[in-house]
């Protein structure tokens, strides 16, 4: 039977803006405090653990800094128009526009700024630096993210 391990919650945020596009239309700009609650199971190491908690929580927490405080672009929307120049990101859905500098924004891989798709971008990443750590023991990850409490995006893999 595999062991379970979870971190997460009061140690995982990150504060950041977004807006989400959902049949045909687009959310206004706004922001959240999102936590972050990851899940790993498998078998125990050699050493009787699954995998080492504080390792864990840092893997997670420097992804939350990476987004802290910044624009989450949508990177491969459907439906936004997007430039990117050598300063800034120019973003337009139909008759709106914004222009964000560079610096506040972190272009994702994803197609819609869902709390469900930024929990498979942080699943990615962390069985990526799980696997380099060689923690080959690990045979199930989940990610929830919280936008706010009582209301998160879950994505399991394994």
């Amino acid at each position: 039977m595999p062991y379970k391990v979870t971190v997460g919650r009061n140690t995982l945020r990150f504060a950041a803006a977004h807006f989400a596009t959902f049949e045909n239309s687009c959310e206004p700009l706004h922001g959240h405090n999102y936590d972050v609650i990851v899940e790993v199971e498998g078998e125990l190491t050699d050493v009787g653990w699954l995998f080492d908690f504080g390792a864990l929580k840092k893997i997670t927490r420097d992804l939350c800094k990476e987004l802290d405080h910044k624009f989450l672009l949508q990177r491969d929307s459907k439906v936004l128009k997007i430039d990117e120049g050598k300063s800034n990101w120019k973003i337009r859905y139909e008759a709106k526009g914004w222009v964000f500098p560079k610096a506040d924004v972190i272009a994702l891989p994803i197609d819609n700024s869902t709390v469900e798709q930024l929990a498979r971008w942080f699943a990615e990443h962390i069985r990526a630096l799980l696997e380099e750590r060689g923690a080959k023991n690990i045979t199930s990850l989940a990610v929830g993210v919280e936008e706010m409490p009582g209301q998160a995006g879950w994505y399991r893999e394994g």
